[in-house]
C-alpha cells in the first residue's frame, strides 16, 4: 500500500526505475492550464551539473540518460491520473548528482494571469517503473494564490541510498525563477 506523505516527510526509495507522476486539474472550469513538470539534477553545490542536466519541455532527456520526460501535457485533467511523468533510471544517474529536484510550473502564466491558486487536485507520486506499484504520494493541499512555480519533491542521496522528500515550496516567477536559482 502506498504511503500518503505530508510536507517535509521522507521515505526510502530502493527502486531502480522510478517514475514520478504529476497530476492536476484546472479549478476554473474550461480555462486551459499548461503546467510543466521539470527536473533539476543537482550536484553537491545545489546547482545543476550543466544545462543538459535540466529536464523540461525543450530538453526531454538528461545528458546521462537517467531522467526522461513523458512530454508536455498542455491541458491537465488526464483520465489516467498522471498528466506528466518523469522517469529516473537510478543506474544511469551521474555519480556527481546528489539530488534530483522535481518542479511544476505554469507556462505563460503572465499572459494568462494564472497561478497555482487556480489549480486543484495537484499531486506527485512515486511508483515502480517496472511494476507500476505506487510507493508514495504527496497531495499538494496548500493554497498558492500568487505562486507560479512549485518545488514538489526531491530524490536525494543519503549514505549511498536514495530517499524522497515531499517539499511543497512555492515561488513567484515561473520556470525562470527556478532556472535562475538552480542552473
Amino acid at each position: 500500500m502506498a504511503i500518503n506523505l505530508t510536507k517535509g516527510q521522507r521515505v526510502d526509495v530502493t527502486l531502480k526505475k522510478i517514475c514520478v507522476g504529476l497530476g492536476w486539474d484546472p479549478a476554473t472550469g474550461s480555462v486551459e492550464f499548461d503546467l510543466d513538470a521539470s527536473a533539476f539534477m543537482l550536484g553537491s553545490n545545489g546547482k545543476c551539473l550543466a544545462e543538459d542536466f535540466f529536464v523540461y519541455f525543450n530538453n526531454q532527456k538528461s545528458k546521462d540518460g537517467a531522467v526522461e520526460s513523458s512530454g508536455d501535457d498542455r491541458t491537465g485533467g488526464s483520465s489516467d491520473g498522471d498528466d506528466e511523468t518523469l522517469t529516473v533510471d537510478i543506474d544511469k544517474v551521474d555519480p556527481r548528482v546528489q539530488q534530483i529536484l522535481f518542479v511544476v510550473t505554469i507556462y505563460d502564466y503572465e499572459a494568462r494571469r494564472q497561478n497555482f491558486g487556480q489549480v486543484k487536485n495537484s499531486f506527485i507520486r512515486i511508483y515502480n517503473g517496472l511494476t507500476n506499484d505506487e510507493l508514495c504520494r504527496y497531495d499538494l493541499d496548500e493554497d498558492f494564490s500568487v505562486e507560479t512555480a512549485i518545488e514538489f519533491g526531491r530524490l536525494y542521496r543519503r549514505d549511498n541510498e536514495w530517499r524522497f522528500e515531499a517539499m511543497g515550496n512555492g515561488y513567484r516567477g515561473g520556470l525562470e525563477a527556478l532556472v535562475a536559482k538552480y542552473v
